[in-house]
């Protein structure tokens, strides 16, 4: 029931800007006068050492990208860190404020004025509230959260990202105590990933600077290629949340040398990023199999199987779609059910009016007794409330057979991959009535499976079985073929801004729609090891050539899914190897100094490892810059019930993506 009350409390914040539990208006509904003072006390600590003389700012956050914060009010902190603020209410209810304390302290590694000690927490939206504490994990939470709005002292972005990115950093941090938060201290986080042990040693990284110590060795080590080297330990801790696979066995040393905070990491770890997992309401997600983000953020994601923590349990296909605030509960009213929806896979699209689309591709575990024929011809489609619009048979119009990939282009038309008809379902303007199927000609599309649009508004489909990817135009004319650059078994696909092609060759995924079975795909999967052949991903130029060798290395294990971010860096899902894969795409100022497109910044062996994660399908990049992951099936899957349960979200990673994404993306 404790938990219920907190989920509730959280999705009704969240769905009022996103304001934290301190947040307040006036009890006639209206907003406080800004002639009524607001105040804002609390602590600057060092664990449990108290911090004074530190200077503190509370600051109102800049509204777009790159513009300044706004100082509000500033004071120092006494003898026992204690410090209180008074400032006038901003004109803006929906402003993101936060606190900044330039700590000076004396130590042999401290510098002229005894370090540059940096420290910060986020508070939310302005209003009375309780006494808070500022140190080394509010500050590692503050600089991954918002990672990408952070320079110097200003934090600054447009909404809903800011404000999304704002309400994340709870999650890891509790502003309140200073301690760890409650969503990455218990499961399906705390003990049973490694996310816990790496924000505390982040936390000690700093400890050690704040201590005098380290902070010469820090701000060096946490420099990002290209880019000057911090001059404090928050823009040193962003720094290492933009680059986290720099310099990581010399940080970790220096994480041991001030150990503050239990449980620390016992050993390096490949790279320096926090990946937190989502399981909604504990009793839903199993098998999510792709994300699509709305404007305000919240992940609407497809559920392959009804959920069932038994895996020896045969599960049938789930009926209803997810959507989850982006702090990773259940959206108000969520799950929604209804509108033909079965065994949804990997395509769920929203169209400009706001809508929801999902394909029903008919998914359930062995020993379910239902005929999935039944049920996967059909698309399903939601309001924007989660009300289905679809019948319940779903819209069956334009032969829909075991739809895969399912996208929305700028002009509202909806593309569905038919991974079992060898076709291509375009439903005009989202008029289902209207549907037709298109099949290019000579068995050119076999297993369709992903479809991504272009800038021009053309549609591009990979074929897993023709080791393809065809051209429709915008009217749904099969323009062209695409059969070199290495695809194999392609499956994943995705344009970035500049027209090119993204395409995840899984190297040798059947899958299993045709004749192809899930038990086969199993089969095919259990042995693949990093650096397997025909793992890989190919890029497609607008004109339809591609590079005479596909981009491959040791980090990609059985490529899935494909993200473009607002940078124009490749992102890739593995279904093996329990790792996130980053690389440099098409336009090399987004890259670090001497890359080419292809070459890998994460970690070339190993990319992003999680063990939060479990064999990877959909991955998508929302407007904070969070790069989230979906856990589709277990590591060891048994076919009665194989899914995974949780979504990954590996905060502050990418550029962020305005959303929804139709098209290319775009910058907020």
């Amino acid at each position: 029931m404790r938990r219920r009350r907190g989920v509730l409390l959280l999705a009704a914040v969240l769905a009022a800007l996103s304001a934290p539990a301190w947040s307040a208006v006036a009890g006639d509904g209206g907003p406080l006068s800004t002639r009524d003072p607001l105040q804002q006390c609390g602590t600057v600590r060092s664990g449990d050492t108290p911090l004074g003389s530190a200077e503190v700012t509370l600051y109102e956050a800049g509204d777009r990208r790159g513009g300044p914060a706004t100082p509000l009010a500033t004071t120092r902190s006494d003898a026992q860190g204690r410090f209180q603020l008074s400032y006038g209410r901003p004109s803006n209810p929906a402003a993101v404020l936060y606190l900044i304390a330039d700590v000076r302290r004396g130590g042999r590694d401290g510098g002229r004025h005894g370090g540059p000690v940096r420290l910060a927490a986020v508070l939310g939206t302005p209003g009375p509230g309780p006494d808070v504490v500022i140190n080394e994990r509010t500050t590692v939470a503050t600089a991954y959260a918002m990672a990408q709005f952070t320079d110097g002292a200003d934090i600054s972005g447009s909404r809903p990202g800011l404000r999304n990115a704002a309400a994340i950093s709870h999650n890891l941090a509790d502003v309140t105590t200073g301690e760890v938060a409650r969503l990455l201290d218990a499961p399906p986080n705390g003990p049973l990933t490694s996310t816990l042990r790496t924000f505390n040693s982040l936390a000690d990284l700093l400890a050690g600077c704040v201590d005098g110590t380290t902070c010469r060795s820090l701000l060096g080590l946490a420099q990002q290629p290209g880019k000057p080297a911090p001059e404090d330990t928050l823009q040193a801790a962003v720094d290492i949340a933009h680059a986290p696979g720099n310099h990581v066995g010399e940080l970790f040393a220096l994480a041991v040398t001030k150990p503050l905070y239990e449980p620390a990491l016992s050993a390096a770890p490949d790279a320096w990023t926090l990946a937190l997992r989502y399981d909604g309401n504990g009793h839903e997600l199993n098998g999510p199999g792709n994300i699509a983000f709305d404007a305000d953020g919240n992940a609407w994601v497809t559920n392959n199987y009804r959920f069932d923590a038994d895996p020896h349990a045969s599960v049938c296909g789930d009926d209803h779609i997810l959507r989850f605030t982006p702090t990773g509960q259940d959206a108000p009213g969520a799950p929604y059910r209804g509108g033909g929806l079965y065994g949804a896979g990997f395509g769920i699209t929203l169209d400009p009016k706001g809508d929801v689309w999902a394909g029903n591709f008919g998914f359930q575990g062995s020993g379910c007794a239902l005929d999935p024929s039944r049920f996967y011809r059909s698309v399903s489609q939601f309001g924007p409330t989660g009300r289905a619009l679809s019948p319940r048979r779903g819209w069956r119009s334009g032969d829909i057979v075991q739809p895969q990939g399912t996208v929305s282009d700028r002009d509202g038309n909806i593309w569905i991959a038919n991974c079992g008809g060898r076709s291509v379902t375009r439903i005009p303007q989202g008029h289902p009535e209207q549907a037709r199927s298109i099949t290019p000609p000579a068995d050119a599309l076999v297993k369709p499976f992903d479809i991504a649009v272009d800038p021009a508004g053309q549609a591009w489909v990979t074929g897993n079985g023709s080791e393809s990817v065809v051209m429709l135009s915008p009217d749904g004319t099969p323009t062209r073929s695409v059969t070199g650059g290495g695809l194999s078994k392609p499956l994943g696909i995705a344009s970035d801004s500049l027209g090119n092609l993204w395409v995840a060759n899984s190297g040798v995924v059947p899958l299993p729609c045709e004749d192809g079975t899930s038990a086969g795909l199993a089969d095919a999967v259990q042995n693949a090891v990093p650096g397997a052949p025909g793992a890989s991903v190919t890029m497609i130029r607008p004109d339809g050539t591609t590079p005479d060798q596909p981009f491959s290395n040791a980090g990609l294990v059985l490529p899935w899914g494909v993200a473009v971010d607002g940078d124009d860096t490749v992102w890739v899902a593995n279904f093996g190897g329990q790792r996130l894969v980053r690389l440099c795409g098409a336009r090399l100022s987004s890259c670090p100094p001497g890359s080419t497109t292809g070459q890998p910044i994460s970690p070339p062996d190993t990319g992003y490892t999680s063990d939060g994660l479990v064999r990877n399908t959909g991955v998508q990049i929302d407007p904070s810059g969070n790069v989230w992951l979906a856990n589709n099936w277990q590591t060891v899957p048994f076919q009665t019930n194989p899914g995974g349960h949780e979504l990954v979200v590996f905060i502050g990673l990418a550029a962020p993506v305005r959303a929804p994404l139709i098209g290319p993306p775009q910058q907020p």
